[in-house]
């Protein structure tokens, strides 16, 4: 019997069958438009596709390095390592012991032993372990893996390092430890040289992660920053930096501001303030000017050098001429002369210059020079503009507006505010026979992938204020400073050396109204001074603010420690001999050493001592070894000579009232790095008499001046304001 197919039956397939048949060209058309057109819903396939399959990691370029003039690193990046904890218990490797791994780990991260086992007992996947875990050194983390701690890893991570510390810290700058950011100094101002261009390499892998054999790698190279090498010179940087730690130690002053330049080039060799910071811990920074270069004040009577100057070189100055100091009349307004207006009774003008008389000065600029010509040398001096040394945040003076009164106010060093690098550039023109050099501190560019010079700076003169004839006339003018009994700068005598120059106490404006500080030692004290005096070499500028002084103290007592011990150590290192040697060896004085070289010891000793000198034998030797003096050189009787014999130990000799000349022979005797605060005889060594001393060790000494407290540079005011009648 034949079954008929009922017609609901037909209908449902026919519904289905055209369900279905809508439904493929719609996929089908959706598959064509897929091919044709590479997109689903805007995003390209193509690209989807390679974002799937192809990775892309950074490659990071290195910040380029700032370096001394010998190369050595003064910025620098390198690795570092962060540490940090997993705690989720699914993973291979967790924190098992929270307590032992806490108690292991707290030294090593300055956390206690509670906060870290309640950080390690957290229900968090892992953790970071605090500032104390980060940025740690390579030795650091090795020290901590050796204790096989599960769960505890490390992250590497690159960070700026500045391996001097404090050195030069306001030079330098810094920049924050992940290198994002750059905060002041050189970092700053050659942030887009120094800062790398990251690269990238992208290749493809499977969907675990895993490169493909045969990967098509596309890679972009990084550009690393460029390295950046200064004119600072280390060993002497290093010397200042010493000493003006010492001093801010035994001073506590408000700041301290040093600069030491070459004046046949401008180059800057050392620089340096106090407060200030190490860079690896930018966190601590009180002090963020270089006040060298961004500060600016009343100079006192260092800017006495560059009147002196002006009036030689326009005629008008007479050395031997006599006026009467105490005060000087102008109108209603009176000078008064340090010493309370007592003055020195009728004295020549050289004799002013050395007791820095300020009446002296205002009647050069008031009578001989007069308003114009002082403020033309002003200009040629460079005072009125910027040095352009490349460092940021040059400060711009403040010249007083042009009258007479003010320019008798600024030719003894007040009313006018400069800047120290200002006086140091105007001094490079005594220094250098007229010739003014611009002052600066990058030598030179490099790239650190060829090794080629990107930029190099090259000494650049700024000017000749003075004539060659005039610069020696000052010379000779300002060494009287120094050696005369009547001069400020006897406290800046050092023995065998020609040291010229000219003290300054500048008054400090009342931050809380009108006038000046009063009171002993509320002044900025400074020196500005070169040698030797014949060819200087080294110019050095140092200022003291407001030091802590005894009651029987000068203002020189602080500068004078950073000044002698800054410049002997600079001659020293850049082998310049003392003067004392010249004289004998021009002259023939005394006794000319002969080479003692493989001489027995007692026979060498038995014949100087003969000619009334000292000897000193370091070793127990019977065979001389080295010398000081060497052959050749002259000695005068009662000299000290070290002789050094053929011995495999030494002791260090009492150096107690040895002068700096003889600890210098002691020094080049065993190859000591012998560094020396203060002036006058040894009263304290770092290393006992008696003690080994090995060759190239680091000692200290200490020198003074007999009863060096009774010195006394410019009373307590050196440079007398200007009083008004009533």
């Amino acid at each position: 019997m034949e079954v008929q197919k009922r017609p609901v039956t037909n209908k449902r397939a026919v519904f289905i069958m055209a369900i279905f048949l809508i439904c493929f060209v719609i996929l089908t058309g959706r598959i064509i438009m897929i091919q044709t057109t590479k997109e689903v819903s805007g995003h390209d396939l193509k690209q989807m596709a390679e974002q799937r399959w192809t990775t892309k990691n950074v490659i990071e370029g290195h910040r380029g390095a700032i370096l001394d003039r010998e190369g050595s690193p003064l910025a620098q990046e390198i690795k570092s390592y962060t540490m940090f904890a997993v705690l989720d218990k699914g993973q291979n490797h967790f924190v098992k012991d929270p307590r032992k791994t806490a108690e292991i780990l707290s030294p090593y991260i300055n956390m206690s032993i509670e906060n870290l086992e309640r950080l390690l007992s957290s229900d968090r996947f892992q953790v970071e372990l605090g500032a104390g875990a980060k940025n740690m050194s390579h030795e650091k983390m090795k020290a901590i893996k050796e204790y096989d701690l599960p769960g505890i890893e490390f992250r590497e991570e690159p960070r700026r390092y500045y391996p001097k510390q404090t050195y030069a810290s306001h030079v330098i700058g810094y920049t924050e430890r992940d290198m994002e950011k750059s905060r002041m100094g050189l970092e700053l101002s050659l942030d887009e040289i120094l800062r790398a261009e990251h690269g990238s390499v992208v290749y493809q892998r499977d969907r675990k992660g895993i490169r493909l054999p045969d990967p098509k790698e596309t890679v972009e190279a990084p550009k690393n920053g460029q390295n950046v090498y200064l004119t600072l010179d280390s060993n002497i940087q290093t010397a200042l930096e010493q000493v003006m730690t010492k001093v801010e130690e035994d001073y506590d002053p408000e700041r301290l501001i040093a600069i030491v330049a070459d004046p046949k080039t401008g180059q800057i060799l050392a620089m340096s303030n106090r407060p200030s910071f190490n860079p690896n811990q930018y966190e601590d920074i009180k002090n963020f000017i270089n006040f060298g270069v961004s500060s600016r004040f009343e100079p006192g009577s260092t800017m006495k050098i560059f009147t002196l100057a002006a009036a030689i070189e326009e005629g008008v100055y007479n050395g031997n001429e006599q006026f009467q100091s105490g005060t000087y009349r102008i109108g209603k307004r009176v000078v008064s002369d340090h010493n309370q207006g007592r003055g020195w009774g009728q004295i020549s003008y050289n004799e002013g210059m050395q007791r820095s008389s300020n009446v002296a000065f205002s009647k050069i600029a008031n009578e001989k020079l007069g308003t114009d010509r002082v403020y033309d040398y002003l200009d040629k001096f460079g005072f009125t503009k910027v040095t352009g040394i490349d460092l940021p945040n040059e400060a711009t003076s403040l010249i007083a507006a042009k009258n007479a009164s003010n320019a008798i106010s600024t030719a003894f060093g007040q009313a006018t505010a400069v800047t120290p690098i200002q006086q140091v550039q105007a001094a490079t023109a005594i220094a250098n026979k007229g010739k003014m050099m611009k002052p600066y501190v990058i030598d030179r560019i490099v790239d650190p992938e060829t090794g080629k010079v990107v930029e190099k700076n090259e000494p650049t003169e700024a000017g000749q204020p003075i004539s060659e004839a005039t610069a020696k006339e000052v010379i000779d003018i300002l060494e009287t400073v120094v050696t005369s009994s009547a001069g400020t700068g006897t406290p800046y005598y050092i023995e065998g050396f020609d040291v010229i120059g000219k003290t300054g106490t500048a008054q400090v404006p009342n931050p809380d109204g009108p006038g000046y500080l009063r009171g002993h030692g509320k002044n900025i004290f400074s020196f500005l001074g070169m040698a030797p005096k014949d060819d200087p070499r080294v110019i050095v500028y140092v200022a003291v603010d407001r030091p802590k002084l005894k009651e029987t103290e000068a203002g020189s007592a602080p500068v004078s420690q950073i000044f002698n011990t800054v410049m002997k150590h600079s001659l020293q290192y850049l082998n310049i001999n003392p003067g004392f040697q010249d004289k004998v060896e021009s002259e023939e004085i005394g006794l000319e050493l002969k080479a003692y070289k493989g001489k027995a010891v007692e026979t060498v000793k038995s014949e100087l001592e003969s000619e009334a000198l000292q000897v000193i034998v370091l070793g127990d030797g019977n065979k001389v070894e080295g010398q000081q003096p060497e052959a050749g050189r002259y000695v005068i009787e009662n000299e000290k000579v070290v002789l050094v014999t053929n011995s495999e130990t030494y002791a260090m000799p009492n150096i107690e009232g040895w002068s700096f000349r003889d600890v210098m022979k002691l020094s080049k005797a065993l190859d000591l790095n012998i560094n020396i605060f203060g002036t006058g005889f040894v009263t304290t060594q770092s290393v006992s008499a008696g003690s080994p001393v090995r060759t190239e060790e680091h000692i200290t000494v200490e020198l003074e001046l007999p009863n060096y407290e009774s010195y006394s540079d410019e009373a307590d005011l050196e440079d007398g304001e200007i009083n008004e009648e009533q």
